[in-house]
Parts: C-alpha cells; structure tokens; sequence
C-alpha cells in the first residue's frame, strides 16, 4: 500500500454479514475517520423524496413504491432475489446515484480535512466501480459459522435465510484475496478488535 501524495487516504471497507464491519467502522470514525457509508446512501436514495425513486417507479411499476412514499423493500427483495434480472434493473438505477452521493460525501471530507476516507461497502468484491477508486482495502473477517450465530442473534432471521444471504455474496476466499489488510474477527473482546483497528488506522495516517 502506497499513500497517495497530497491527498487522504480512501480506504475500501467490507465483510460479510455478521463479520462486524459496522463496528469497525464506528471504531474508525471514533478515530477521526470519515465514514462513507454506500447502505446508507441507498436507503437515502429510496427513502421518501429519494432521487432513485422516479425511475425505480417506472422501471418496476407504482405498486413498488409504499404508501409512505418509499420504495417497497420488501417486495423488491423478493422480486430481486427471484429474478436476477430485475436485480441487474435495480442495480441499474442505484449504482450510479449510489456513486454520485458517495462521492459528494467524499468531497466535502477532503475540503473538511479529513485525514482518512473509509468507504463503507458490503458488496465492495462483487462490485467493478469501487476498487478502481480505492488505494487500499480492509477485509472484517470471520468462519462463516460465526456469522450466522451473530446474525440469528441480532435479526432472529432462521439459519436457512442467513446462509442464502451468504450464498449471494462473495465468498470469505473472494474478500481475503482482494484485500490489502484483513482484520479477523472472531472470539475477541471489544477492546482486542479496538486495538487491531487502532493498529490499521495507523497504517493511514491517523
């Protein structure tokens, strides 16, 4: 990893569900970094007033917007996962807005002075976009067994639909070979990842 001259740092952040990326996150910007979050990003854009809903309206049709003015998550998770090409429709929309408010996010961190950009992205290995923006990525890492007990844990969703959401991302070999640092976490306190992520960050600068 080689930083980049005269600029801060933009870091690439990601792991499966259950690995503990959001707390690392939280860690980081405890830190003084500015976390770029692309979840959020896209709930914003689907939210009520969102700018993904328009065309999500007319590629998918008025009933996949609810009565709040929303988009329906839950009917359009259904139809995406049923149908691959209604997700690549979806994708469609959302990537490039996604894109668009991440990286306005970043500009107005860089003229903040921020030392350190994490990029926040759950599907960061799946994507072609991200890793040409990037100068580096930070893999949370953990058995994917762990994951699952975290998740039934925290969303009370059954084992069967945790594995589906595992099965439809990268695999846990896809995310550690793209990485240029990973932080395994499993079977540690709060403050042992605390100190592995205190370790990362000053790798960046902070």
């Amino acid at each position: 990893m080689t930083a980049p001259p005269g600029a801060p740092w933009s870091v690439g952040l990601t792991g499966g569900i259950g690995s503990g990326k959001s707390t690392v996150a939280r860690m980081l910007a405890d830190l003084g970094a500015s976390i770029i979050d692309a979840d959020q990003a896209a709930r914003d854009l689907t939210s009520p007033g969102g700018r993904a809903l328009p065309a999500i309206a007319q590629s998918f049709g008025p009933e996949f917007i609810d009565a709040s003015g929303a988009m329906d998550r839950q009917r359009m998770r259904q139809l995406a996962f049923s149908q691959p090409e209604a997700r690549q429709r979806l994708e469609a929309i959302i990537h490039p807005l996604v894109a668009q408010a991440t990286e306005e996010q970043a500009q107005a961190a860089r003229a903040a002075g921020k030392p350190l950009l994490v990029f926040d992205i759950p599907l960061l290995v799946e994507s072609r976009h991200w890793p040409r923006k990037l100068d580096a990525v930070v893999v949370v890492d953990c058995p994917e067994e762990t994951q699952i007990v975290r998740v039934m844990a925290r969303n009370a969703l059954e084992r069967g639909a945790i594995e589906g959401i595992i099965a439809s991302q990268a695999s846990r070999q896809a995310r550690r070979a793209a990485a240029d640092a990973i932080l395994y976490n499993d079977g540690l306190s709060l403050e042992s990842l605390r100190n592995q992520v205190r370790a990362l960050a000053a790798r960046f600068g902070l």
